[in-house]
């Protein structure tokens, strides 16, 4: 093996070393991160649930009631940020209650949650009639240490109003966009 060749072969560790690096130093993107990705930056201590349910809200604000305006969350939940400093308080006394432990969840607009949020199903007729206790997926997921945060659009009725309504749309909500394009269907009753 010749000078060059040696001079080549180090360049190229070097420059794989460096991206190397680079890719570790890099910042943690939790948008698009796995619930066990999300859980391993929390046990690491390089990520609250607080943190990340602000983010998530921020982002909700940015994309979907602003930006693109996918409208696909109905109400955001005015507990979460509390939700999750408890969270974060429980996982710091060694207490972790489970894989959702600290992670934020939207649920659908037809799941009763016994809190300040309300389960309308996307329609006027319910608005303002609180539920008087979780759903026992709700209540499941709080017992988990999820951070409720929030509910999602729906079809009005879950689609049960008419065989020729509009996927995505309710009477409280408006109307649901495909997130991924935002002129297409977003199909189905649990649109949001």
């Amino acid at each position: 093996m010749n000078r060059s060749s040696i001079s080549r072969i180090l360049l190229l560790a070097l420059l794989a070393s460096s991206r190397a690096a680079a890719a570790d130093s890099a910042p943690f993107r939790h948008a698009e991160a796995t619930v066990a990705q999300l859980q391993a930056e929390m046990a690491a201590g390089r990520l609250t649930s607080e943190q990340l349910t602000r983010d998530y809200i921020q982002r909700i604000l940015d994309l979907d009631q602003g930006g693109p305006g996918v409208n696909a969350v109905i109400e955001l939940n005015p507990d979460a940020i509390s939700m999750a400093r408890d969270a974060d308080a429980k996982r710091r006394r060694g207490i972790v209650l489970g894989p959702l432990h600290g992670i934020p969840v939207l649920l659908k607009d037809n799941i009763d949650t016994g809190d300040r949020m309300q389960t309308t199903a996307g329609s006027f007729a319910l608005v303002g009639t609180p539920a008087p206790r979780d759903s026992t997926v709700a209540a499941k997921l709080r017992a988990g240490g999820a951070v409720i945060l929030g509910k999602t659009n729906l079809s009005e009725w879950a689609n049960f109003r008419s065989f020729e309504s509009v996927s995505g749309w309710s009477g409280r909500g408006g109307q649901t966009h495909n997130p991924y394009g935002i002129d297409r269907n977003p199909c189905g009753s649990s649109s949001g």
